[in-house]
């Protein structure tokens, strides 16, 4: 194994960043988003993601949906996110069975309900797909 916990010739698919309040969910994810090829760092807080936002790069933003009884400090990481140079996708996460859509707010929710984990892969490629279209027509 390599220094970053990485095996020698494993391919890296994108870098995320997972923020969850709750272990549980976070871990379940990580290594779902590891299996998966993902390269994951983790904060526990809103406070430590925008610490790490500012000292690396990704190219998705994951935020539990549910850190206050206001809903607003996982958004408020996705719109400090959002304002970055390189710009990544960005995603609330939920363990609800149904994320509520909000006018006006990030289209982009996904539910880590158990039913849905088959599919969760899935969804963090077409976000970072999305990410890397949008990246491709503003430099052309």
């Amino acid at each position: 194994m390599l220094p970053s916990g990485r095996r020698s010739g494993s391919l890296e698919l994108a870098r995320v960043l997972l923020v969850h309040g709750e272990l549980a969910p976070r871990l379940a994810l990580q290594t779902i988003l590891q299996a998966g090829g993902y390269s994951v760092d983790v904060a526990a807080s809103p406070a430590e993601a925008l610490s790490k936002l500012d000292e690396g790069q990704y190219e998705l933003v994951l935020s539990d949906a549910r850190f206050d009884s206001t809903n607003q400090l996982g958004r408020n990481v996705l719109a400090y996110a959002r304002v970055k140079e390189y710009r990544p996708a960005t995603a609330l996460v939920s363990a609800d069975h149904f994320l509520r859509q909000r006018p006006g707010r990030s289209k982009h929710r996904i539910s880590i309900y158990t039913e849905n984990l088959p599919n969760l892969l899935e969804e963090v490629a077409e976000l970072i797909g999305m990410r890397a279209m949008r990246r491709y027509r503003t430099a052309v």
